[in-house]
Parts: C-alpha cells; sequence; structure tokens
C-alpha cells in the first residue's frame, strides 16, 4: 500500500468519523482542508434512487448557482446570421455551424456548454455520439437548443450549473472554489440541493435521496445529513 503523505494523512484524519453533517459544518471541514496550491473546486455528488435506464426516472436540469462556480465557462454556439453575431456579442468563446461541427467531428472538444439555434439541430444531430456522453448536447429541457442566444450565454458565463444523472442515479457538480467564503458556497450547496429535489422524476419510487458528500479536488468527501441539507 502506498504510504500517505502528510497533507493527505492530516485530512483524513480531520474528517474521521464525521459524518452526517449539516451543510454548514461540511462546507467548513471540505474547505479547511483543501490546502493544495491551486484553488481547489467544492464538488457535490447525490446518491439518488432512481434507476436511469428508464426513462421516467431520469433528472436531469439547470440551477444557476447565486455565487457562481468560480470557473471560467467555455461556450461554444451553433448559429448562424444575426444569431451568430448575437452570440458573439454575449461572449461566446466559439460560433460556427457545419465547420464548428467538422471541428468537433475532429476531436476537437474546447468548451464547456453548447448551446444551439433550433435550426442548427439538423447539424448537431449528427454530434450526438460526441457529444451525448459529455453531457454537451444542446438540450431545449436545459435551455440550450434555445433562440434567445444571448441569454443562454450570460446564464452559461454566469455560473449556470447543468446535472443529469448517470449510471447507479449518481448526480454530481462543482458548486464553487475553495477561495469562496463559507456562506457563499452554503449558499451554491444548498440551491443546488433544492433544483436536484425540485427535479425528482415521476417514476422515482421510495427514498430519492439516500446520500449526498461534498469534497473538494484533492481532499477527502464527508457525508451531510440528508433531511437537514434538502429540507425534508
Amino acid at each position: 500500500m502506498a504510504k500517505l503523505g502528510k497533507r493527505t494523512r492530516a485530512a483524513r484524519e480531520a474528517v474521521a468519523g464525521k459524518v452526517n453533517l449539516s451543510v454548514e459544518e461540511a462546507v467548513a471541514l471540505v474547505k479547511g482542508n483543501a490546502t493544495s496550491k491551486f484553488d481547489e473546486t467544492i464538488e457535490i455528488a447525490l446518491n439518488l434512487g432512481v434507476d436511469t435506464r428508464h426513462a421516467d426516472q431520469m433528472v436531469r436540469g439547470v440551477v444557476g448557482l447565486p455565487n457562481g462556480t468560480g470557473k471560467a465557462m467555455r461556450v461554444a454556439v451553433f448559429a448562424r446570421g444575426p444569431k451568430a453575431d448575437e452570440a458573439k456579442e454575449a461572449g461566446a468563446d466559439i460560433i460556427g455551424a457545419e465547420d464548428l461541427m467538422e471541428t468537433i467531428q475532429g476531436g476537437t472538444i474546447e468548451f464547456d456548454r453548447c448551446i444551439a439555434t433550433p435550426d442548427m439541430m439538423p447539424i448537431v444531430g449528427r454530434l450526438g455520439k460526441v457529444l451525448g456522453p459529455r453531457n454537451l448536447m444542446p438540450n431545449p429541457k436545459v435551455g440550450t437548443v434555445t433562440m434567445d442566444v444571448k441569454a443562454a450565454v450570460e446564464a452559461a458565463k454566469g455560473g449556470e450549473v447543468q446535472f443529469k444523472a448517470e449510471k447507479g442515479g449518481v448526480v454530481h457538480a462543482g458548486v464553487g472554489k475553495a477561495s469562496f467564503d463559507e456562506a457563499k458556497l452554503v449558499e451554491n450547496v444548498r440551491a443546488f440541493i433544492s433544483a436536484v429535489a425540485k427535479a425528482k422524476p415521476t417514476g422515482a419510487k421510495g427514498t430519492y435521496m439516500k446520500k449526498i458528500a461534498l469534497s473538494s479536488t484533492m481532499g477527502p468527501g464527508v457525508t451531510l445529513d440528508v433531511a437537514e441539507a434538502s429540507g425534508e
């Protein structure tokens, strides 16, 4: 077994035996253990009681975190003409149509969010096998297939986070940086949990939120009291 470094060992000792914490307690502990030389991301993971193989149990949505993510979001937009100009003015990083499709098909994906106008979907649809697994496929349900390109780009740049349940019913996302004030991280965590709670699918049976964990990029995770965190 590999020998643990002093920082890793100290972080694990700090969280040992601490489970089912309040959001405030968890944020304070995780933030305190984020001692790497870079600004670590604070990450949340929720284990949900859903089977994503069934369409009526899929969980997906979008939430605007009140204090942003602290991450510079790179946005690509599929649009032509005036809508392409609108995307550029709103601050989109990459704008195109067939040319952008070919770039992506060639293996170059240099963006974190993909937005498209409805008329571009026949082109974007060809990229399903590439963008789908990366959760980058534009979707009207989360506002990334829209004629209001300006609003979509600004929302993405402003700290909007998309979420989707993966195999096993796990939803995870970054909800801020370790450099954020504790109060701002708490607000972001509660906003994210609330959004996932509201996205409960009609087919979900039994316990919906089974486990919630919070961690930093390089630090150990801690579990939250689900009832306290979700307001149940």
